[in-house]
């Protein structure tokens, strides 16, 4: 039997396990609102039966472990989706920065509609886009042919050319300014995963420790796991556990966090166009990322960004090369020759002929060089504007910029659907989540009350064994 000293240890335990119920419990609702923190439960079991004459005897309750309430599964797939989502945010926030720029000037057919991320409206940009400037310029050779004399009219193609080509200056410039902040966007990402990493490796330590010695390392743990949840929105990561808790990180197929230990990080490194990529900095391997905002940016980049930058280079040098062409061997009215109506070669360098500039007669466009109203080559030039250009895969000009501002469009539309779609999916997991290991008030309120009735009744199984033993000793001495 426990007799009265054993049912006053059996008391004074419980009202110990009480206790810690109450503190964990405490803690729970303090962190209702924290971010990543996983509630926690006191694991009870019964202590050793005892035996006796009468049978297996109880001797009370003791807390064996206070453990975090955690889905693994769960965890493993917010971080996932937060490599996903990480990519998708980065292209999205790369491509409206081109069409928060360049709005002015990309209105093209569907850019509209096929950008609309924002809310800016195409009234406000016909008169002052590409597009619109193209059917200008166009319209000026047309009537430079119908009044090929005419002094004012050449002044008018000489303005709207110059408009054209200072917008294809503009566009040019603010690309190249986009993709270095975009390479800066990269610089910053990686010096982010580096301290992750960093951060992830002493936890490691501090975890492993903490479980060394019979302890639980239940924030930690939280903290841990928020780390590796930002790690992955900035690029895509593999784990593993070891037994001693500690968590390994590979990223592109490189381990860099092993326990406490980094075993190397990430670092940016030239392509050789100016364009970083990411490899590993004592190994310098180069590093194929899968998703995170780092390999979102370098995508945007690389690929929508620059098949733009690409396309109004093209546009701009066969603008160039054709009109020039035709220009060049026509006659201004003062019976000159030989001269471009261009200079420069793409979206950067194109300007109108300065001398032209000055002296919009010499606008070569006659076809003689003695018959000043003679507009055959007017005409010539006028009419590329409906002339299929090999060099702009058999478009018109116009119809190559309006495709090539609808693909970004296209492009900007997929990437806003996809953070739609990816952020739908984070709130599923993460309420799946916060159901399993969220606080919820009125349970932890519920299991307070159970805890200190609990406690009142330890309390007062004591004041009756300690009243037990007075009478005991008062019989003794009686």
């Amino acid at each position: 039997m426990l007799g009265l000293f054993g049912t006053l240890n059996l008391a004074s335990r419980s009202l110990q396990t009480q206790m810690t119920g109450v503190e964990v419990t405490g803690q729970n609702i303090a962190n209702a609102s924290t971010t990543g923190y996983s509630r926690q439960r006191v694991d009870i079991t019964s202590s050793p039966d005892l035996t006796t004459s009468a049978g297996q005897e109880g001797t009370g309750a003791d807390v064996t472990g206070i453990q975090q309430v955690v889905n693994s599964l769960l965890n493993n797939q917010i971080q996932s989706q937060g490599s996903t989502s990480g990519y998708w945010s980065a292209q999205q926030t790369a491509l409206q920065s081109v069409e928060d720029g360049l709005d002015e000037y990309l209105n093209g057919s569907g850019s509209s509609s096929s950008t609309s991320s924002t809310s800016s409206s195409t009234s406000s940009t016909t008169d002052t886009g590409i597009s619109s400037q193209l059917s200008a310029f166009f319209t000026d050779l047309q009537s430079v042919a119908t009044s090929p004399t005419s002094v004012s009219a050449r002044q008018t193609l000489i303005g709207d050319a110059q408009t054209l080509a200072a917008s294809f200056n503009t566009i040019n410039t603010k690309l190249n300014s986009t993709t270095d902040s975009l390479n800066a966007s990269v610089s910053t990402g990686v010096a982010s995963a580096n301290k992750l990493l960093t951060d992830i490796a002493s936890l490691n330590s501090e975890i492993s420790s903490a479980e060394a010695s019979g302890g639980n390392a239940n924030d930690l743990t939280d903290a841990r796991e928020q780390d590796l949840e930002n790690l992955s929105q900035l690029t895509n990561i593999t784990t593993g556990t070891d037994t001693n808790g500690s968590v390994n990180v590979t990223i592109g197929g490189q381990t860099l966090v092993s326990g406490n230990t980094v075993n190397d990080t990430l670092q940016t490194y030239d392509s050789g166009n100016g364009n970083l990529l990411v490899r590993t900095a004592t190994g310098q391997t180069s590093l194929t990322l899968s998703g995170g905002s780092i390999q979102g940016t370098i995508d945007a980049r690389d690929g929508t960004l620059a098949t733009l930058k690409g396309s109004l280079n093209s546009l701009a040098g066969t603008l160039i090369t054709q009109v020039n062409a035709v220009h060049s061997g026509g006659y201004s009215l003062t019976g000159t020759t030989g001269s471009n109506f261009f200079t420069g070669s793409d979206a950067s360098t194109i300007t109108v002929n300065p001398a032209l500039v000055s002296d919009p007669t010499l606008i070569q466009a006659s076809g003689s060089a003695t018959a000043a109203s003679d507009n055959s080559v007017a005409l010539q030039m006028a009419d590329l504007a409906s002339t299929a250009q090999s060099t702009l895969n058999n478009q018109t000009f116009s119809d190559n910029y309006n495709s090539s501002v609808a693909s970004f469009g296209t492009a900007l539309g997929d990437a806003n659907t996809q953070v739609t779609d990816q952020t739908k999916v984070a709130t599923m997991l993460n309420t799946q989540r916060s159901s399993t290991s969220g606080v919820n008030i009125d349970e932890e309120m519920t299991n307070m009350l159970a805890y200190q009735r609990a406690y009142e009744a330890s309390a007062q199984l004591v004041t009756t064994v300690n009243t037990m033993m007075g009478d005991t000793l008062s019989m003794k001495t009686a």
